[in-house]
């Protein structure tokens, strides 16, 4: 059966597989939506093997060194098959007990973003790590794959930290723009956040439209029968939205997500990121 509208957990084998699988399972529980583990498996792997092949000369042995080569990476693959379906009946079994009647689970051989936009007809809320493999090795705060994945989605996408703590309390980084206005929106019409208290700051440079777009942020939400808390604070966005976030003891925090071009970024440096890096909380990235 087709899962439409479904939470899609993506994961890989890393320690943090176990928090996108504990946030997965509380975003469909709250929605009573499909919930479906998706492990890609790299046909491309960065790593070699190691393996010396300096010394297959003689006769044949182009032939012979293509057969070794073809058995290897044949074992190999099937090794990563097994790894993987080990490795998401363990996080089918953790959602169950979370509360998620019958987890779906699938092995994907492609790159990541490629598969992720290939899903993404189907998906209502994409759930990934901030930080996977690449992490655990280097301790860098944000993974290697996450702005591109981001990038290249249009489904709301929650980029989870290393812990999982049921949210009680959510923010929205709320511009004014056309992408948060949706974000209110679908907070509104959403049972994800149903009945937790909602605090919505408005930052940067000041405007004289700014109250008056809070202002209908917060009606379309109290409409909802949202109980919220606005806020307007002029300043450096990045700087009040991570004060705002410790200060009010949020857990989730919603905003929109890398609305500049992948050249700038390059140039001047990303907001969305050091957002991701400086709140610690788990964040609804909108797109």
């Amino acid at each position: 059966m087709k899962n439409e509208n479904k939470v899609l957990a993506c994961v890989d084998q890393s320690h943090f597989a176990d928090y996108v699988a504990d946030y997965a399972a509380w975003a469909a529980c709250r929605m009573a939506a499909p919930l479906e583990f998706l492990h890609v498996i790299d046909r491309h792997p960065e790593i070699a093997t190691g393996h010396d092949h300096s010394g297959a000369i003689g006769i044949d042995a182009q032939e012979v060194l293509l057969n070794e080569l073809s058995n290897e990476d044949e074992s190999r693959s099937k090794a990563a098959r097994e790894r993987g379906r080990i490795f998401l009946n363990e996080l089918r079994e953790r959602a169950m007990v979370s509360g998620v009647e019958s987890p779906d689970v699938r092995q994907r051989y492609g790159l990541l973003e490629e598969t992720l936009v290939e899903q993404e007809e189907s998906v209502r809320l994409f759930v990934l790590g901030r930080r996977g493999v690449s992490a655990e090795a280097t301790q860098r705060d944000l993974g290697r794959n996450v702005e591109r994945v981001v990038r290249a989605l249009h489904k709301p996408i929650l980029a989870v930290t290393d812990s999982f703590s049921e949210p009680r309390r959510i923010m929205i980084a709320f511009d004014g723009g056309i992408v948060t206005r949706r974000g209110v929106e679908m907070v509104a019409a959403s049972p994800l956040f149903r009945g937790l208290p909602v605090y919505l700051l408005m930052s940067g440079k000041e405007s004289q439209s700014a109250p008056k777009q809070l202002e209908w942020a917060k009606t379309t939400l109290e409409a909802a029968s949202f109980d919220v808390s606005p806020s307007l604070i002029p300043g450096d966005a990045e700087r009040v939205i991570a004060k705002a976030v410790q200060e009010q003891g949020i857990d989730m925090l919603i905003m929109g997500a890398y609305s500049h071009s992948p050249l700038r970024s390059l140039v001047f440096g990303s907001k969305t990121s050091d957002l991701l890096r400086s709140a610690k909380v788990p964040t609804l990235l909108l797109r």
